[in-house]
């Protein structure tokens, strides 16, 4: 090859081979994580489309055409409305409770040390890593031992929730525990703070958004359990057990309706939460 043929190849670049194997090089981690991110949001996106469908039966399995009813008559299927009812109480009252405990719990794991400290460790996690039908059965088994002084139904499911939602705020809330700065409230309490005072204004708001997260994950757990809840329901019947009660004689839309409902309600919370921490961010600056 001449030099003036090499000034010439160097001129025009690398070739199109090489320019396509660098894009492709560049973006293929983006595209597989589109990719993904879409495969998983095909299912929700389904249940939002048959949200709006006019079924011809009992099945909404078709599509039949767009109509609004389902969503002005969300309640128009006996039982649903009732069921959703009971799915909130239980959702609301054991989130609230199990995020106490898990943190108070979290507390006691992080900052001191005691007698049984490595087996209460093992303990917490032994909810999360147990089958649901092993917890489900096992739940059944205490509460009919105890039928005498409790009946199956709304208690029993409480308690049923908060002991396995209690494993998640450990979890969440001992992870910021761990990376606490403890100066901070030496600092405080050096000022004249004491104790109560010093948690209130130092050490509760800095850990806040980790309980925030565990009371919402308690929440969402809460409300979507089926199999625990089915073994120890009793009369009562929650959300997901009028679906699948449904789903065996037929498919109701109003079902996707309050899916969907719970889906937007869950998206809009999580944006609304991304707002808040960037104008927090953009204000400390």
């Amino acid at each position: 090859m001449t030099a003036a043929a090499e000034q010439t190849l160097a001129r025009s670049g690398p070739g199109v081979g090489t320019r396509v194997w660098g894009f492709v090089r560049t973006h293929v981690l983006t595209a597989y994580a589109a990719l993904v991110f879409a495969y998983l949001l095909v299912p929700i996106a389904i249940v939002i489309l048959f949200s709006f469908n006019d079924p011809a039966g009992r099945f909404n399995y078709t599509w039949q055409g767009f109509t609004l009813d389902n969503w002005k008559q969300w309640d128009g299927v006996p039982g649903l409305r009732s069921s959703l009812e009971v799915s909130l109480e239980i959702a609301a009252i054991s989130s609230i409770v199990a995020t106490v405990l898990g943190t108070l719990i979290a507390l006691a794991l992080v900052r001191y040390r005691f007698r049984g400290r490595a087996g209460t460790n093992l303990l917490i996690f032994l909810p999360m890593s147990t089958p649901e039908i092993v917890l489900g059965a096992s739940l059944l088994t205490l509460f009919l031992t105890m039928s005498s002084a409790i009946q199956l139904g709304f208690w029993t499911i409480f308690i049923a929730h908060v002991m396995f939602c209690i494993s998640y705020v450990v979890v969440t809330v001992k992870a910021r525990l761990i990376g606490f700065d403890r100066h901070l409230e030496e600092a405080a309490m050096d000022l004249g703070a004491n104790e109560v005072v010093t948690f209130v204004k130092v050490t509760l708001p800095l850990i806040a958004p980790a309980i925030l997260a565990g009371l919402l994950l308690c929440f969402a757990l809460s409300i979507d359990d089926f199999v625990i809840t089915n073994f120890i329901a009793g009369s009562d019947v929650t959300f997901p057990l009028f679906v699948w009660g449904a789903a065996r004689v037929g498919a109701p839309p109003q079902v996707n309706v309050i899916g969907t409902a719970i889906f937007l309600i869950a998206v809009i919370a999580m944006v609304m939460n991304v707002l808040v921490q960037m104008r927090r961010s953009k204000g400390a600056r």
